[in-house]
């Protein structure tokens, strides 16, 4: 697995994991409960994962919508 991102927005990494599946890439997401859990907005961000050989199709496409530098 390799880490797209981290961010603490759970509206921008829905839309982000639902714009990853439309293209058929299967994606999870890290650390949601321990974020919540800890109780800090920021402490903890979440970790949007791809497998490895997705890691290059999810970045491109990523990057086309301005997530990612490339």
């Amino acid at each position: 697995m390799v880490e797209l991102l981290r961010l603490n927005d759970p509206v921008r990494l829905s839309w982000l994991l639902a714009v990853l599946e439309d293209r058929g890439i299967a994606a999870v997401v890290l650390d949601s409960h321990t974020s919540v859990l800890e109780g800090s907005a920021t402490a903890i961000p979440r970790r949007l994962m791809v497998a490895d050989e997705d890691e290059a199709p999810a970045r491109r496409l990523l990057a086309e919508f301005g997530e990612l530098d490339g």
